[in-house]
């Protein structure tokens, strides 16, 4: 080998040498820059882990206390569903639009991505999409609803590290939790039932198909938006189950022929002047967490009684207008005075066209049922039932200079000396202010506030006639105490239970007596002479002692019944929403009574040990 030779080996050696080095170069270089490109993906990506403590924005539902489904109260309408409990046809019907290779893909299926660009190439548009179901709940649970390169990316690595830590059928569960699948339904559990009214292990194949045709586009495909759209987007997806054999040719035909629903089932919620009046005292103590954490909550409203209820007041209702002009409203609470559990409680004829609650909004004048706030304050003065009180006209100085005011009997007519459970019987006006001057209008007040009236009682001797405003809860709740010498605080809801049956919260009768026996023995004499003997006889009809009054206000603008037995208290208030009268002759006698003693006799004492 001669020296030239030689050299131009070393040269080529060295060139060679050279070029290595710059490759090894460029490699290390590419491979930083895919390092830092793939740190400055995956650098902020969510902890995984934390999927363990899943827990979705989920409707709270409300049970009455014989376990009937009251309400939901929800910003999303979500019930989430156990993977374990979705029927398999449902499964199959999401899995064969959305991703077929679901059970054999790790997460991100290259398959289905070059499918998906084959399809979309022959096209000349996008039609089909390459994420995977795995992808699909990624994006859902962690990413924002951004297009760009570095989410698709964090997306498939997310898909990955899912697969890795959950299995198959766990991941398919909270992808079906976690969809939104129109009209305010999230996830598969809401969506039967806003759709088809029904739980999901009730849903048919086409019923499930439909729901998995939603995903892609739930406005453009709902059956109630576009039925023609959502019927031909239905048949793609039966057509995938039975190409992949998930359903028979049978049964595909038969889910052709099922109709569309035509429109969804937004709940209009049982006993909704309850539910309202309770969801305002929990959302003030619980805030949105009422709205969005599976609570369970357990009312104290009895579903019959609320029933027997609102058909009473529709009933008659109906009635009096037989009678007078259309207009009227009524409202009815009941509660047990043993428990302060309320039961029932209607606040109008029709929650959905005016949600103002006469039941414990409307301040009303009640007229002589307020009358045994001043028996009750005699009786704790050391008066019985059967002392004497003289019924004879009667006046006195009024608020203004110069003015005299002489309350007068209903009919005119005075009956001399009378005892006092008389003159409560037969509600007679002079002898009941005769006999409020003798205690003093600050003792009654007293006494209404201690049985628990809160409204403003002006501290003249009209008031004793039921001349200020209260309203029908403050009304029922005292004649609770007329029943058991107990103030005890009217109950919504008996417990709270999270989404794990987790008892959150228990309430029990806060109740203090505040009325000697002795005393209460007195007034329950008075107010069972009501229907011996006074005004009320016509509720002698339900054949068992009960005790109440009656109360009518001038001209006939309110009528009130309030009364109890050994078991429940019961208020009736009947009127007009302007103030105007019901009609002539429309007392408390004739226009409240009967809903009272109507839902009494529906509601007899035996179905409240049930």
């Amino acid at each position: 080998m001669t020296r030239l030779e030689d050299d131009l080996k070393k040269a080529e050696r060295r060139s060679t040498s050279k070029k290595i080095i710059s490759f090894l170069m460029i490699i290390s270089a590419l491979i930083g820059v895919l390092g830092g490109f793939f740190y400055w993906i995956v650098s902020d990506l969510p902890k995984i882990r934390t999927l363990e403590e899943y827990a979705p924005m989920e409707s709270s539902r409300v049970y009455s206390s014989d376990e009937k489904l009251l309400a939901e109260l929800y910003i999303e309408r979500r019930t989430f569903i156990p993977h374990y409990q979705i029927p398999d046809h449902v499964k199959k019907a999401f899995i064969s639009v959305e991703d077929i290779r679901f059970y054999f893909h790790p997460g991100v299926d290259l398959i289905g991505i070059m499918r998906a660009l084959w399809h979309d190439i022959k096209a000349g548009d996008i039609v089909e999409g390459g994420s995977t179901i795995t992808q699909q709940l990624a994006r859902m649970l962690f990413l924002k609803p951004e297009r760009s390169l570095k989410r698709k990316f964090k997306e498939a690595a997310l898909s990955i590290q899912i697969e890795k830590h959950y299995t198959k059928d766990e991941i398919l569960g909270l992808y079906l939790n976690q969809a939104y699948l129109g009209t305010r339904a999230y996830g598969i559990g809401a969506a039967s039932q806003t759709y088809f009214g029904k739980s999901v292990n009730e849903l048919t194949i086409g019923e499930a198909a439909l729901l998995a045709s939603l995903p892609k586009a739930p406005s453009l495909f709902s059956p109630f938006k576009n039925p023609e759209k959502a019927r031909e987007r239905r048949s793609v997806v039966l057509k995938k189950m039975l190409g992949h054999k998930f359903i028979t040719r049978a049964e595909f035909d038969k889910a052709m022929d099922e109709p569309l629903p035509g429109s969804p089932h937004m709940r209009k919620y049982e006993a909704p002047y309850f539910i309202e009046f309770m969801r305002q005292r929990l959302e003030q103590k619980y805030g949105s967490e009422i709205y969005t954490s599976g609570y369970k909550i357990y009312s104290t409203l009895d579903y019959r009684m609320q029933r027997i209820a609102e058909e009473a007041i529709k009933n008659k209702v109906e009635a009096i207008e037989k009678r007078v002009k259309p207009g009227i409203q009524a409202s009815l609470i009941a509660i047990e005075p043993q428990t302060g559990h309320i039961k029932a409680m209607v606040g109008g004829l029709d929650f959905w066209r005016n949600q103002y609650n006469r039941a414990t909004q409307a301040k009303r004048q009640p007229g002589s049922a307020f009358k045994p706030f001043v028996y009750l304050t005699a009786f704790e003065n050391g008066m019985l039932s059967e002392d004497k009180i003289v019924d004879s006209p009667i006046s006195f100085r009024g608020v203004r200079k110069g003015e005299v005011w002489s309350p007068q009997n209903y009919d005119g007519r005075y009956c001399g000396l009378v005892t006092l459970k008389t003159a409560l019987a037969k509600s007679l006006n002079a002898a009941t202010v005769r006999l409020a001057g003798r205690v003093g209008m600050a003792s009654v007040i007293e006494t209404a506030r201690k049985l628990g009236i809160k409204g403003d009682l002006q501290p003249y001797l009209p008031t004793a006639l039921g001349a200020s405003d209260v309203t029908l809860m403050e009304m029922v709740s005292a004649y609770s105490t007329f029943a058991t010498g107990r103030n005890i605080e009217p109950l919504t809801y008996e417990r709270i239970l999270n989404r794990d049956d987790i008892v959150l919260e228990e309430t029990g009768p806060k109740a203090e007596e505040i009325v000697n026996r002795n005393v209460i023995e007195e007034i329950r004499i008075s107010l069972g002479a009501v229907v011996k003997e006074g005004t009320a006889q016509k509720a002698k009809e339900l054949g068992r002692p009960v005790y109440g009054k009656t109360g009518t206000t001038n001209n006939y603008t309110d009528a009130w019944f309030i009364g109890f037995d050994d078991r429940l208290a019961v208020g009736v208030w009947v009127g007009r929403d302007d103030h105007t009268p019901i009609g002539s002759g429309e007392t408390g006698a004739r226009t409240a009574l009967p809903i009272w003693i109507e839902f009494m006799k529906k509601v007899p004492p035996q179905t409240l040990l049930d």
